[in-house]
């Protein structure tokens, strides 16, 4: 049975279908990631569900995803049923008790959740492209434009400031181009488009301030248990890439901000990646090898990170490799695709001489898993036939008053309700021009009313003389247009800026306190 120092997850079987020993999760190896894999209805919720449970218990936060709303029922206390009874006999669950867990709500469009935010600027360009599923040259003109900002002192906070960044960047394109490369302005045009179908799709609701404070998906309450942080994605899943891209920018914070632990005797914080395909799905390669270089370094800051997918040919092999903790469901085999997934993930496991792990993985029923865990010194543990225990909270969703409840006497209240609009890249930029135009329309006052002094090379009106002698030139102005000193303000502030240019973390996302 589980103690402090691990999380039980079930019961393994015999050949012969009888107990055979209980199957845990050492907390001192959760930090080495893990991997929740199998087919629809096959008991994957109920997986992370009782490992979130465990973790919480520990004292250990959690970040996870609730894409059908089902495991919002970790908030509330469960009850007696015969089939979560039965099962609790079955893996020698006693006393099987019942408690609720301490869980906060999020919502990116902040409905069923305090809202989520990020600035522009802490997403970055990487981030941004993928999101937005831009061209390489429209990449290039995104970190062109998070260049300048930079350089400029630009505040890249909501969907606007970027749109007016690029509309400016436009209207410079010769004077940037020569100093970054080629901007074109049909290039520009279409990013504009699609930043304007991501307004449509509810990112604006995203991109803004207050922005997410890690520490608040971190908490732990007074008793010591770690809260659960549970993401409203019913809805973000009708825009796959920005729940993908949003959760790949929250781990790229963690990353950012966490110090170095080492190896903790417990992890600092669990993170579940709920469809976890969608990450991969039509990454470019350099995205990929982030991720795998993210996923294997963040380790060091104690963070766990727990991929659930359907299938795990999902994962790129150079990710799977570094996912330590596993618990495989059924899979079906009808398609050759199918098969070469069973095989792969039979393939992972360190083999058990009791069974065919391809044959057991096409037979587990639902709520069986395979587990495979990292025992003493970090070595996997022999696979084993696991009956997954049953949840000490509520099986299935909450009720919306049960949920407008909890959201009411959240610690976190009242912190993100309410949207911050400060001055930033549109507003600055709004300045710029309006000042220009003053500027412009002084000028032009003053050239119709100055006064003029023949023979001193401002005098339109002078006759030319005759007789042959050549009319002398007229003075060079020193007057600069209003063009010639914007020109050249951008190139002293690009000089005096050199210095102080901001720099970007692992997936170009700028952690907050740079």
């Amino acid at each position: 049975m589980a103690d402090n120092t691990s999380i039980f997850i079930g019961a393994s079987r015999k050949p012969d279908d009888s107990y055979q020993r209980a199957e845990n999760l050492l907390l001192q190896y959760g930090n080495r990631h893990g991997l929740v894999t199998g087919a629809t209805g096959t008991g994957k919720t109920v997986s992370l569900q009782i490992l979130a449970e465990g973790f919480s218990n520990a004292g250990v936060p959690v970040f996870c995803a609730d894409i059908k709303g089902d495991l919002s029922g970790i908030a509330m206390m469960g009850t007696p049923q015969d089939f979560l009874v039965r099962r609790a006999e079955q893996v020698k669950l006693d006393p099987y008790d019942f408690q609720e867990f301490p869980v906060i709500f999020w919502d990116l469009f902040g409905e069923q959740g305090h809202p989520i935010r990020a600035t522009v600027s802490e997403m970055g360009p990487l981030l941004l492209s993928r999101l937005m599923n831009l061209s390489e040259a429209q990449e290039g003109i995104m970190n062109i434009a998070f260049r300048i900002a930079d350089e400029e002192g630009l505040l890249l906070l909501d969907l606007k400031d970027l749109q007016a960044l690029l509309a400016n960047i436009a209207e410079r394109a010769e004077e940037i181009g020569a100093r970054y490369g080629n901007v074109t302005k049909p290039s520009v045009g279409a990013i504009q488009r699609t930043l304007l179908v991501l307004e449509q799709q509810g990112a604006t609701n995203f991109f803004g301030e207050p922005a997410l404070r890690i520490a608040d998906i971190m908490r732990t309450t007074r008793d010591g248990r770690g809260a659960i942080s549970v993401l409203a994605a019913d809805k973000l899943m009708m825009n796959p890439r920005l729940y993908a891209t949003f959760l790949l920018w929250l781990m790229s914070e963690l990353f950012e901000e966490l110090p170095e632990v080492g190896d903790p005797d417990k992890p600092k914080l669990v993170f579940f990646f709920d469809e976890a395909h969608l990450l991969f799905d039509d990454a470019p390669k350099v995205l990929i090898d982030r991720v795998e270089q993210v996923v294997r370094l963040i380790r060091s800051k104690g963070v766990g990170v727990y991929f659930v997918t359907q299938n795990p040919l999902d994962i790129p092999e150079t990710v799977l490799a570094q996912l330590g903790n596993r618990v495989q469901h059924a899979l079906r085999a009808y398609t050759p695709r199918e098969q070469k997934a069973v095989r792969t993930a039979a393939g992972t496991f360190r083999p058990n001489p009791d069974f065919d792990c391809a044959t057991v993985i096409t037979q587990l029923g639902t709520g069986e898993a395979l587990v495979s865990t990292l025992e003493a010194k970090g070595v996997p543990s022999m696979v084993q036939r696991t009956l997954v225990r049953p949840p000490s909270s509520r099986l299935g969703p909450i009720t919306p008053d049960e949920r407008r409840k909890l959201i009411t006497e959240s610690p976190v209240s009242g912190q993100y309700d309410q949207t911050i609009d400060r001055e930033s890249a549109f507003e600055m930029l709004q300045k710029k021009a309006k000042d220009a135009l003053d500027a412009e329309a002084q000028q032009q006052e003053s050239g119709r009313s100055r006064w003029t002094i023949p023979g001193f090379g401002d005098d339109d009106s002078v006759p030319q003389p005759t007789g042959g002698r050549r009319a002398p030139a007229p003075r060079s102005s020193n007057r600069q247009t209003v063009a010639e000193a914007a020109i050249k303000s951008v190139v002293r502030s690009v000089g005096s800026s050199v210095g102080r240019a901001i720099v970007r973390g692992i997936l170009g996302s700028l952690a907050r306190g740079r």
